[in-house]
């Protein structure tokens, strides 16, 4: 009985896969150029604060790039 209910489940997961993947894409946002300059500051906000950290720390003196 329990493999019934398992069986029936799987099935209806199965075509619900199946209706998300018919269903028409999202069309993909073209980046403006501030975006990319907030991506940018961000990635070098987020390397400045890796490097005062290993900087900072007392047991390692270099960073191996």
């Amino acid at each position: 009985m329990m493999t019934m209910g398992l069986g029936s489940l799987v099935m209806n997961l199965k075509s619900k896969i199946r209706s998300l993947k018919m269903k028409k894409p999202y069309d993909k946002i073209e980046k403006s150029d501030s975006m990319r300059v907030e991506i940018r500051s961000r990635k070098a906000r987020k390397l400045v604060e890796e490097t005062l950290k290993i900087a900072d720390s007392p047991k390692t003196k270099t960073y191996a790039f």
